[in-house]
């Protein structure tokens, strides 16, 4: 696709840095992609070699880069370097405002194996372009590549070809190239080869081609607007290598673009203005008497508890109200001890399970022993006591005709109270 004669834009910049440690000049122009691969076989001349004589060195080597001066880079400029063994690469586009100001980058590299640094300066001269900036601008989104791998200048070039065979510019530009993560995208799971996506913009010098412009009819946006995909006539010739999502695809011409102009104060340098020495507080001051303030907080409420106190002992102890409520509480203590004493020497009725229960063979009413030193917790529920005194006899039910036979059951009082009429209850039941 790149061999077709379409003039195409863009700037990857590979540093090579010798041992010595002087700056690197590279020129990128204004509005154009601009790419800077930091490669760890540069840097790995910096450090000790490797402790095993004829292996391959493969320390894990990462990069700080930051503007001189500064704790980070320019706002234009962005850095990946996905593992310690990967290179590093700094990309971005930079703008007109940020032409004839040389920036000078800071690049640090940290060997993780031996702990040392390795420190090399990288000025940026960023120069004017005629055609900056191109009218007709194109973004698409990429689902199926990362930012490092569209950065490659082998792929960066399909992707251009590709765009210059559906548009057929004169001239095309990549202009930037975003990560989707830093557009709010999530980072995806780590199944399926799945990719975070990347943004390209490009920039052209002609109207978008009809092609470009599918996206824009009723029915691809009624597709759009229900997750389906659009139907592009153009799509065939990305579809091999790129898989672009048409739906995300922005066409923007800036020659009918309204500006705005904000009037935004100046930021300044950061640096807070010379205000002289720090002028600390005399020694001479004088001390402050916190007597006061003691009284009102603690003294003063610790008054007013005591009074009431008083107020209260008084009228309880020594006032006649006081004292009558004071002997009406000692009565109502001592009454109230009293009932409970009578109530243990009281006579009471036997519970329910000490109440005569039937012999499991004669069918005989057994009344339970109740001596006063007696321990009933441990005594049987069912009796096998004979002979037993005060008997009477009750009819009871053969299992076959309608005779009746009779049972002898003992005759039980429970405080001086015939228990006659519970023994005829149990046998209605």
């Amino acid at each position: 696709m790149a061999s077709v004669g379409v003039f195409v834009w863009f700037i990857v910049v590979v540093t090579i840095l010798s041992k010595s440690h002087a700056d690197r000049n590279v020129y990128p122009s204004a509005g154009v992609l601009f790419v800077h691969v930091l490669e760890r076989e540069y840097f790995k001349g910096e450090f000790p070699p490797y402790p095993k004589a004829g292996d391959a060195s493969n320390d894990p080597i990462t990069f700080n880069t930051n503007l001189k001066g500064y704790p980070d880079r320019p706002g234009w400029l962005r850095y990946i370097q996905r593992t310690p063994h990967s290179d590093g690469v700094l990309y971005g586009s930079p703008a007109a405002e940020h032409v004839g100001k040389p920036t000078i980058i800071e690049i640090t590299a940290y060997n993780r194996r031996t702990f040392e640094t390795a420190r090399h300066n990288l000025v940026i001269n960023i120069m004017s372009t005629e055609e900056f900036p191109l009218p007709y601008q194109a973004e698409f989104f990429i689902r199926n590549m990362n930012v490092e791998e569209m950065l490659a200048s082998e792929v960066l070039g399909d992707f251009l070809g590709a765009v210059k065979n559906v548009w057929q510019p004169e001239r095309l530009n990549a202009i930037n190239i975003t990560s989707a993560l830093d557009r709010g995208g999530r980072v995806p799971l780590p199944i399926n080869d799945l990719k975070e996506g990347v943004y390209v913009m490009v920039g052209a010098d002609v109207q978008f081609s009809s092609c470009l412009r599918e996206v824009e009819t009723p029915q691809n946006q009624l597709r759009c607007s229900q997750e389906m995909e659009p139907v592009i006539s153009c799509d065939k010739k990305f579809r091999a290598q790129f898989n672009i999502d048409w739906c995300k695809i922005s066409l923007v011409d800036i020659t009918k673009v309204v500006p705005v102009y904000s009037n935004r104060p100046d930021p300044g340098t950061g640096v807070l203005p010379d205000i002289g020495e720090y002028n600390p507080p005399s020694e001479t001051l004088k001390s402050r008497d916190y007597f006061a303030d003691f009284l009102i907080t603690l003294a003063a409420p610790s008054a007013v508890a005591l009074v009431l106190f008083s107020i209260l002992g008084y009228s309880m102890c020594c006032r006649r109200e006081g004292v009558i409520q004071l002997v009406h509480h000692s009565s109502i203590q001592k009454s109230t001890k009293e009932l409970r004493n009578m109530s243990k020497n009281r006579e009471i009725s036997w519970p329910l399970s000490t109440l005569p229960v039937f012999h499991p063979v004669s069918g005989e009413v057994v009344p339970p022993i109740h001596p006063d030193n007696y321990e009933t917790t441990s005594m049987p529920l069912m009796q096998t006591q004979t002979n037993l005194q005060n008997q009477i006899q009750i009819p009871q039910q053969q299992t076959s005709g309608d005779n009746y036979c009779m049972s002898t059951f003992r005759r039980l009082e429970v405080n001086g109270i015939p228990e006659e009429r519970k023994v005829a209850e149990a046998l209605n039941l």
